[in-house]
């Protein structure tokens, strides 16, 4: 490198052992002195034991030609718990993916395809895991048909396991101290299915225009994609998505399971995925400077603060703070202690919509008012037509972000609408929030003159207000604030109905839509099961669109464009 990455739309590095960061500074810098770089550069690294962002700062004043970079990498620099963590740098043209944990449990869940490999683990004599010739064969699994590697150590152990694994190394002149280092390439890759093919017209319609359709329209066109977005409302964020405020927590589990694993990293990715587009020059309205999850009863509160006395969570991602405590932060008397979330909140859903549709300024038009009634292959991709069955729209490639759809290609998936009625509480009429809170529910300070107060669940289609859903929402206000509902009459409330989209086990739906008209063949897993090309759902996010849509659109914006996925 630089050499192998020239003239590439993309390029894709992986080191083993992030350390300080240096290779990726150096890498950074050749990239950016390069006028010959790629359009983007995927850098993947694993690592153990990470630095603190103060500990960084030391190791890097050793570096002050690097400083510039060094600085917008510890700004940047993440909550430090196991997973994937994505940063974005130079507007999005440099991508940073941190694996924390065990490199080869990383590596195993990691879907990339790899240009060149860093390998700089330890001598294998004290880190003998990181040269271990099941990591190797890892490695070579996730290497391109023309991937190079690089490391520093020449050991025979080494140079077996990487010939054995696939690669060809040869010993070239070191550098530094180094007398020698290996080089080479792969040869020969384990049977994999070949990767999907990458669409060359860089074309989409995205039907649906809440949060999920805005956020993928503007991945791609982060990525040079022009995206159309239909609605069948005249404006974006007319459905579940036009709440006037929603919250954005964490979800913690006993058993850390695949549902807070997901929220988890989307949490961590949502934060700086706002600030980029605070610098587009539209911020979504918000306050993440925290929230307060409030125990339900005594052994709730018991079971939390015992919790986080076993898990060693950092403070910056959640605290226990008792009664008096949780009274004094959120600015009000509460029921009970609870967790508080530092960087957690509430958004303004639509004013979240809106930010994306600007971020992709002349990459997006957005079309309201627009009911797609029926959805047909047309050559190398798909035609849209409205109820008249006149054509809409035609792209290779269609997005469906609408929830559940009676789409023919989407109308068999387990998605159920379930109807959620929010209560306005005017401001005045219960005590001044400092914070939003949450309760079997959740409650936000004053926005536009009005708390937001929700949200009933219940599988039905009626969209009118109703009574009985504002005195559920008032039970739930008097789980957080003690008395503060007595202040309301169910039957005089104001509030608005919305639909979330939900799957049976709560989880998202996202990826290229299956064909589930195809004859399946014994033994077809998900991986193999017939997809329609060109066709892609981000679809059944529930109530959980806020904290999940901006990680779910980078992860589909990477699989449609060949990218390594930022999720386990």
């Amino acid at each position: 490198l630089p050499e192998g990455w020239r003239g590439k739309r993309s390029f894709v590095i992986l080191e083993n052992g992030f350390g300080s960061g240096l290779n990726f500074l150096t890498t950074w810098a050749a990239w950016r002195a390069d006028p010959q770089r790629p359009q983007k550069l995927h850098y993947l690294a694993t690592e153990m034991h990470p630095f603190q962002a103060d500990d960084l700062a030391r190791l890097h004043k050793q570096w002050p030609e690097f400083e510039f970079l060094a600085e917008a990498l510890r700004n940047a620099w993440p909550v430090l718990m196991p997973g994937f963590h994505r940063l974005e740098f130079a507007a999005g043209r440099v991508v940073l993916t941190l694996l924390l944990g065990d490199a080869e449990t990383s590596l195993r869940k990691l879907r990339a395809s790899v240009d060149a490999f860093y390998l700089d683990g330890f001598d294998p004599h004290k880190n003998p895991q990181m040269w271990s010739a099941s990591l190797l064969r890892r490695c070579a699994q996730l290497a391109a048909p023309e991937a190079t590697f690089a490391t520093w150590c020449v050991a025979g152990q080494v140079r077996r396991a990487l010939s054995e694994a696939g690669f060809a190394p040869e010993k070239r002149p070191g550098f530094g101290r180094k007398r020698q280092m290996l080089a080479g390439k792969i040869i020969a890759r384990p049977g994999l299915r070949p990767p999907a093919p990458i669409p060359t017209e860089r074309h989409a319609v995205v039907v649906g225009a809440g949060l999920a359709g805005c956020a993928i329209a503007a991945r791609l066109a982060a990525r040079g994609w022009q995206v159309d977005v239909l609605d069948r409302h005249p404006e974006p964020a007319g459905a579940a998505s036009g709440n006037l405020a929603g919250i954005v927590r964490p979800m913690l589990s006993r058993d850390d399971n695949l549902a807070s694993r997901l929220n988890r990293a989307c949490f961590h990715y949502l934060q700086p995925a706002l600030q980029q587009l605070d610098r587009l020059g539209q911020p979504p309205r918000r306050n993440l400077d925290g929230i307060l999850q409030i125990a339900r009863d005594d052994e709730h509160e018991a079971l939390q603060r015992a919790w986080l006395a076993d898990h060693a969570y950092p403070e910056s991602f959640v605290q226990f703070l008792d009664q008096a405590q949780s009274s004094l932060s959120l600015g009000t008397q509460t029921s009970r202690g609870g967790w508080w979330f530092p960087h957690g909140g509430w958004i303004s859903p639509p004013s979240l919509c809106r930010a994306w549709l600007h971020a992709g300024g002349s990459g997006i038009r957005f079309q309201g008012g627009i009911e797609i009634a029926d959805l047909q292959p047309a050559g190398h991709g798909w035609r849209l037509l409205d109820s008249a069955g006149a054509n809409v729209a035609e792209a290779p490639v269609v997005i469906l972000a609408t929830g559940a759809t009676p789409l023919a290609p989407a109308a068999g998936l387990p998605i159920t609408p379930i109807r959620g009625q929010v209560s306005h509480l005017p401001a005045g009429s219960i005590p001044k929030l400092a914070h939003a809170a949450c309760h079997e529910g959740y409650l936000t300070p004053v926005l536009d003159g009005l708390h937001c107060l929700g949200a009933s669940y219940v599988k039905e289609s009626n969209t009118a207000l109703r009574a009985s859903e504002h005195a559920e929402n008032l039970r739930r206000l008097a789980g957080m604030l003690p008395g503060s509902e007595q202040a309301f009459y169910p039957e005089n409330m104001t509030g608005r109905v919305g639909f979330r989209a939900t799957t049976r086990d709560h989880l998202p739906l996202v990826g290229a839509l299956p064909d589930l008209s195809a004859t399946l063949q014994a033994g077809v897993r998900f991986n193999t099961f017939p997809r329609h090309p060109g066709l892609f759902g981000l679809l059944g996010l529930g109530s959980r669109g806020l904290v999940w849509s901006a990680l779910l659109a980078e992860t589909l914006a990477c699989q449609i464009n060949g990218e390594p996925l930022p999720l386990e």
